[in-house]
């Protein structure tokens, strides 16, 4: 008689009733073996049991269950049994991956209380039916607990399992822990005399200040681990401190049931502090913000975001709002910075007296980069990017008294064109975004956008070259040798004959500015355009 290997695996979702003399496991596993016992004249052997305790049913990632798929791998088993389907996943997308890999490697399947013939189409439906209903059962079961969740911190009680620095767990209540409330105050003030998120991360490391540690019921302890930006963002974020109970999800926020650790006055100011630093909530943070750091959105409203690579020695920071819309942050804030100095010379006899009194006496040219950056900050309302084109909004409404040296005069008045609203100053401006970043002749290392003017100068260069290689080419009729002379790549010789011979007509539109594109683009433009 062939031998039947038979392993059982039992599953309980919670911690609850684990610690009684006879729990859900234990019943669950002595039926089973009851059943393998019942079917010992078929050749069934009961060989292990796998035990997966406290855990979903709607998570693949359990110990237990994974080594048994390992095990059916290694064929240590022929048939596993459990004590209902719901046991083994309450995921339908999960379920049939698992009947796919018990079909590879020829293992039965067996619930002891659900009977049902997984080799015929009826019995793969009621499968299928009853595995429904043990999914929409954790749904369920999960909007219930998170409707519990919102309706508490709707009432302001304290919903959470690890505590906050600051405050103790006591009797399932925030309790002040009196020593780490210094610490908090001490950080909130900190960060207002500091204005950065790197330099209070060093301040925190240097005097050996680590976040919130506490024991769990088992006794392990957890976090009290250092610092990191992100961290110390929350927690300058975190209006528990001022006494609030915030319920993300339902986008509330009551009076908690706890009592405040800082005032009202000092968190409004460390958040005023944050925003104008560009320390903005689920962006990445940096020592140094850029300049248009929540600030920039497209022109379906969407902010751009921080981002940035590293390579070996190289770290490139970026805009980003949708996919495949990349700015190199650089590039586009010399822009704004360029744009801001000629509306600082410009002609501002339409603005309101008092704004153009106090922004021609802002000595911009001679401030430093993180001066400069402050004050477009605190002018610069919003900025959105579409198309190449870029569109500055300006208050003249900003407080600027910080920036203004009263012995400097800009008397210069040159043209300039803006648009004056009841509310902003609003001046667009034209530049030419690249998608590649490539050094060569044509950027010079420069970033990825460039101004039209510059970018006309490209073009015109561009031009120039491929003229004289089409001149040297109808001479010689070797690309190659042009290549050898010049001391470029054939490559490059080959792209500038490209641009040689394409339609005048193309030609005459691209160098009056009718068809505006960038150098990258001109070499891609079809013959016959």
């Amino acid at each position: 008689m062939t031998i039947n290997k038979c392993a059982i695996y039992v599953r309980k979702s919670t911690e609850h009733g684990l610690d009684m003399e006879f729990n859900s496991l234990q019943n669950q596993e002595e039926a089973c073996k009851a059943y393998i016992a019942a079917q010992a004249f078929n050749g069934w052997r009961y060989q292990k049991t796998y035990i997966d305790a406290a855990l979903s049913g709607g998570t693949m990632a359990r110990p237990a269950l994974q080594q048994m798929l390992d095990d059916m791998a290694h064929g240590l088993i022929n048939t596993v049994v459990v004590y209902k389907v719901d046991r083994l996943s309450r995921s339908i997308l999960d379920f049939h991956n698992m009947m796919k890999y018990f079909e590879k490697h020829d293992v039965n399947f067996v619930s002891i209380t659900q009977s049902f013939d997984t080799s015929n189409s009826m019995g793969k439906l009621t499968l299928n039916m009853l595995l429904s209903f043990a999914q929409f059962e954790r749904e369920v079961a999960s909007e219930r607990v998170r409707d519990k969740i919102r309706a508490s911190k709707a009432k302001g009680i304290w919903v959470g399992v690890n505590p906050r620095l600051g405050y103790d767990i006591v009797d399932k209540k925030l309790v002040v822990n009196q020593t780490e409330a210094e610490t908090i105050k001490q950080l909130f003030k900190k960060y207002l005399e500091l204005q950065s998120l790197a330099r209070l991360k060093h301040f925190t490391d240097a005097n050996n200040i680590h976040n919130k540690q506490w024991a769990t019921k088992t006794g392990k302890f957890r976090g009290g681990r250092p610092f990191q930006a992100q961290t110390l963002l929350n927690m300058l974020r975190d209006k528990i401190y001022i006494g609030i109970t915030e319920c993300k999800a339902a986008g509330t926020s009551v009076p908690g049931e706890h009592a405040p650790i800082i005032s009202n006055e000092l968190f409004e100011s460390v958040q005023r502090a944050l925003d104008r630093n560009g320390n903005n909530k689920n962006e990445h943070v940096h020592s140094a913000p850029n300049l248009l750091t929540g600030k920039l959105f497209n022109d379906n409203g969407n902010k751009f975001i921080n981002q940035q690579t590293h390579m070996p020695n190289k770290t490139t920071k970026y805009y980003y709002a949708t996919r495949g819309c990349y700015i190199q942050s650089g590039a586009l804030d010399e822009i704004v910075m360029n744009v801001i100095s000629e509306f600082l010379d410009a002609n501002l006899e339409r603005i309101q007296t008092d704004f153009v009194n106090a922004i021609k006496h802002v000595d911009f040219t001679n401030m430093t980069f993180p001066r400069k950056r402050d004050f477009i900050r605190r002018i610069l309302k919003r900025a959105i990017y579409t198309d190449n084109k870029l569109t500055l909004f300006i208050t003249p409404n900003s407080d600027i008294r910080e920036f203004i040296t009263p012995d400097f005069i800009n008397e210069k008045s040159a043209p300039m064109d803006y648009v004056v609203s009841a509310t902003d100053i609003i001046i667009r401006h034209e530049f030419i975004l690249k998608k590649y970043t490539k050094q060569n002749e044509y950027n010079a290392g420069k970033s990825a956008a460039v101004s039209i003017s510059e970018n006309n100068h490209l073009i015109v260069r561009a031009f120039a070259r491929a003229f004289r290689y089409r001149e040297m080419y109808e001479k010689c009729g070797d690309y190659k040798s042009i290549a050898t002379a010049e001391k470029v790549s054939e490559s490059s010789v080959y792209r500038h004959l490209h641009i040689a011979y394409l339609n005048p007509e193309t030609v005459n539109t691209v160098m009056s500015g009718t068809l505006q594109c960038s150098v990258d683009q001109l070499f891609n433009l079809p013959s016959n355009l």
